[in-house]
This record gives C-alpha cells, sequence and structure tokens, in this order.
C-alpha cells in the first residue's frame, strides 16, 4: 500500500472517530472499482487486456457553517489497477466549496461545465466508447474555481474558469459556461436540456448542446457539438483553424434488472463510433456488463473494435 492510501485511510478513520465522537464534520469514504476482460483489435493488432475503468476511492464531507453556510469538500483519486505501475494512483476531482442561498462555489481540480452539463447520456463514460475518444471538451483542469447558481424552476447557471498558471492551459485562462434545465437524473423532471460552451480550455472553444429525456423504460439523447483548436501547446494561437461540427445519439431500455443500451457518434474529418451493451445489476452496488463498440477513424483503411466483459462495485 502505498503512502497516498495509508494516508487516505488513516485520515478517514481518524475523522469518522471524531465525528462520531463530537458530532462534527462527517466523512464519507467511498468509491468503486469497475474491470473489464477486453479484446482490442486497434490498427489491427489484436490484444487481450484485464483493465480498470475509471476505478476510484475518495473522501467526501459537508459542515453546516454560519449564516446558513455549508462547507463541502471532495478529495478523489483513480485507481488503475491495470497500470504496471504500483503506485497507480491518479488525480481527479479535489476541491473544497461554499454553498449557501446564492448557490454553491468551489475551488481546486474540477470538472468544466461543459463536462459536467452533459448530464449521463454518454452509457458508454470510461469505456472504450466514451465519447472523448472524438470529442473534446471532457476536461478536470488542476487549478479552477467555480459558480453555480441555486435553482429556478429547474434553470442553472455555472461557470468555471481555469487559470493559466495550469499546465493543461497552455498559459492561457480559460472559461466553461453552461445553461441548465431539469434534472439529468430524471428524479424530478423527465426532460433535461443543456447548452455549454469552452473557450480556450486545453486549447480549444468547444460548443456543445444536448437534449435528453424518459418516457416510462426509455431514455433518448442527443448532442451536438462544434469544436475548435485555439492555441497548441506552447500557447501559441492557431491561425485558419477549421471548427468541427459532430453529434451523438443514444438509447437505453430498461427491463426489470437489465438495462440495454446503445450509442453512435460522428465528428466531421476525424471519424465516427458505435456501441452497444447491456448491464444486469445483481444487487444495488454491483453490476455484470457487456459491451461492443466499433470506431473508424479517418486515413485508417480497418475499424478499432473493443469487446469486453465487466463487473462493477460501488462502495
Amino acid at each position: 500500500m502505498n503512502v497516498f492510501c495509508k494516508s487516505l485511510l488513516t485520515s478517514a478513520l481518524v475523522t469518522t472517530t471524531l465525528s462520531s465522537a463530537y458530532a462534527a464534520d462527517p466523512i464519507t469514504v467511498y468509491g468503486k472499482l469497475n474491470i473489464t476482460a477486453q479484446s482490442n483489435d486497434e490498427d489491427g493488432e489484436q490484444t487481450t487486456t484485464i483493465q480498470s475503468n475509471a476505478s476510484r476511492l475518495g473522501v467526501k464531507g459537508a459542515f453546516e457553517l454560519k449564516h446558513n453556510l455549508e462547507a463541502f469538500y471532495t478529495v478523489e483519486y483513480e485507481v488503475a489497477t491495470g497500470d504496471d505501475d504500483k503506485e497507480n494512483f491518479k488525480a481527479r476531482n479535489q476541491i473544497v466549496g461554499l454553498k449557501g442561498s446564492f448557490g454553491s462555489v468551489a475551488i481546486g481540480r474540477n470538472d468544466t461545465m461543459v463536462k459536467k452539463a452533459q448530464g449521463k447520456m454518454d452509457y458508454f463514460n470510461e469505456y472504450s466508447g466514451d465519447l472523448k475518444n472524438l470529442f473534446k471538451g471532457e476536461n478536470r483542469p488542476e487549478q479552477t474555481a467555480e459558480y453555480v447558481t441555486p435553482s429556478f424552476n429547474h434553470f442553472r447557471v455555472g461557470v468555471t474558469y481555469a487559470a493559466e498558471g495550469s499546465a493543461s492551459q497552455y498559459g492561457q485562462n480559460g472559461y466553461s459556461l453552461a445553461a441548465m434545465y431539469g434534472d439529468a437524473k430524471f428524479k424530478k423532471s423527465p426532460v433535461y436540456i443543456s447548452v455549454a460552451y469552452d473557450s480556450a480550455v486545453k486549447g480549444y472553444d468547444v460548443l456543445q448542446a444536448t437534449v435528453q429525456g424518459k418516457i416510462a423504460n426509455l431514455r433518448l439523447a442527443a448532442m451536438y457539438q462544434q469544436q475548435e483548436e485555439t492555441f497548441d501547446s506552447d500557447g501559441n494561437a492557431i491561425e485558419d483553424s477549421e471548427t468541427k461540427k459532430g453529434y451523438l445519439l443514444s438509447a437505453s431500455y430498461a427491463i426489470d434488472d437489465v438495462l440495454l443500451k446503445g450509442q453512435y457518434q460522428e465528428l466531421e474529418d476525424k471519424g465516427d463510433s458505435w456501441s452497444v451493451g447491456a448491464d444486469y445489476k445483481l444487487g444495488k452496488p454491483t453490476m455484470l456488463f457487456a459491451f461492443y463498440t466499433s470506431r473508424s477513424l479517418e486515413g485508417f483503411e480497418s475499424s478499432d473494435k473493443y469487446i469486453g466483459l465487466g463487473l462493477e462495485h460501488k462502495f
């Protein structure tokens, strides 16, 4: 067990003990293991892998303060179980913030509003069919400040500032904006709509719009994407950069404990991808799943193909 893991578990145990004694600042230790046995055919070369799909371990909590304020925090790491390096923890969201009648503010390493505004429409998120393989906008800058308004009749607006001091920002200040209507989990409304925009976030401008809906056990979603590279990794402006347009369609249908799902994605001058899969719930925290993904990229004669069978357990 590495130093981080020991520190994290020790902190969690100490804080939990103190919370029980003094009823202050309760902490939640959480995580999941999501691992697949896969056959990957890339550029005509086939390999078999046992790989982790963003397995993670984290701690989070909230504490009531004066003046109707609440402090909250998250410290989360990815656990790359298939990495040959035993020091296999990678940083994910790590934030501290305040929440009140004004909404919420958070600072630290955080997903941008474009990434958050997508909701739950990417049914192959963190698998080989993840939309990030074609679309830009899946960013988690290491130096951010975020503000999200309170909900007004299911409508919210949020903004992320990505500081130029972030190595991933190539020396540029970046902004990520989003307007969202509804509930992405469909618990409070049957429709979720978002429009989001990145300006100079990790070298790209991105416009993204989504609409998602639920009818009984059927969920349907569509996304429109525009992206343009504006800065290279040295911070130089890119002149005459082309705007690329694309879209994504996804659907799922629940039958008892089985969730059937499919997805198609395309980006001009880049390629297209389609995936099908099924999840089977063995219990609330545990599921078996299988998927197949085919991705065709411009300039390559053959498609990349991925087939996986996996197990996920949340805690």
